[in-house]
């Protein structure tokens, strides 16, 4: 729709302007498709199966996978979805049907980048040619006759209107991705780190030392370590390079601290109604059907009687 517009807003045969107005959206359009196709075939890296590190004694620092029969190399986590190990693992993207990791990272930054570029010029392409298409009348009479006739069908008008919601929304919404992802790279901090991370500072007293987040390196080389030229991954996914006065384990250390702390505050409860593990718990009253848990982890269904271990809750307030 924005180059059917185009050709009459900007004609791209008529001018210089138009032609390159034509040519960087069409740049837009295939740099969004290239990489957004890049980071669903070149996939995010894994940990091959049962991997194990170079030295058996740094095996005490690692958690270990029962899923992958291995163990999670520093800034591994294992994802469900994939069913794998996933190196620098941030999130898994339903939108590439893949995770986003060491691998595509880069390559799923610059989709969102492009993307947003793209749709950006097409709301100015669209939101112009929509208000010379409704002007049209004004300009016969009215204008020098040298602007452009924008005629729009009715058809054409409704397509026009609708692909201009589409191009804004997708500005806003990831434009908003783009700045997280963006703001993760500046930081070296996935996702997932960011709640390690988050954790580490909380479950500490004032008192304390301060916990130091190893890979950080300033944002310069931050950056340097995803965003390059031609979007290639920096390094095997294993080994990083980390802050001064950190090791390659001080990550994989806290984490194995707050595990042994999350153990520890485990409480046990005694199911008392069956539960099917359905998403749609109509069963259970409008209340329990309208107020689902934010979280992508599976239900799991429950039998009366049964034991659970509950390692993480929320105090309702009746």
């Amino acid at each position: 729709m924005t180059a059917y517009c185009s050709n009459m807003w900007w004609p791209p045969t008529e001018s210089v302007g138009g032609l390159l107005n034509s040519a960087i959206f069409f740049a837009f359009s295939a740099l969004t498709l290239y990489n957004f196709m890049s980071a669903i075939f070149e996939g995010p890296g894994y940990l091959p199966t049962q991997w194990k590190p170079a030295q058996p004694e740094d095996a005490t620092y690692l958690q270990y996978c029962n899923t992958c029969q291995g163990y999670k190399a520093p800034r591994a986590h294992h994802c469900r979805k994939c069913g794998q190990c996933v190196l620098k693992m941030d999130h898994h993207c339903p939108w590439i049907n893949n995770c986003v990791g060491h691998c595509n990272h880069a390559h799923f930054t610059a989709f969102l980048f492009w993307a947003v570029c793209g749709c950006l010029q097409a709301s100015v392409v669209l939101s112009c040619s929509l208000y010379r298409a409704l002007n049209r009348v004004w300009y016969i009479y009215y204008g020098n006759g040298t602007e452009p006739l924008v005629v729009l069908s009715v058809y054409a008008l409704i397509f026009c209107v609708f692909c201009l919601g589409l191009s804004v929304g997708v500005v806003l919404a990831v434009g908003m991705l783009l700045y997280f992802q963006l703001r993760s790279i500046i930081r070296n901090q996935t996702g997932i780190e960011d709640w390690i991370v988050e954790k580490a500072h909380h479950r500490r007293d004032p008192g304390d030392p301060k916990f130091v987040y190893p890979y950080n390196l300033g944002w310069m080389n931050n950056l340097k370590q995803v965003l390059n030229w031609t979007c290639d991954p920096v390094g095997d996914g294993i080994t990083w390079p980390v802050a001064q006065g950190c090791d390659q384990y001080t990550l994989t250390r806290e984490q194995q601290q707050q595990k042994c702390e999350k153990r520890q505050r485990t409480r046990m409860y005694t199911v008392v109604e069956n539960y099917s593990g359905s998403w749609v718990p109509i069963t259970k009253g409008w209340r329990v059907l309208c107020h689902p848990p934010f979280t992508d982890e599976p239900r799991i269904p429950l039998q009366k009687g049964n034991t659970i271990l509950v390692t993480r809750w929320r105090r309702l307030v009746l």
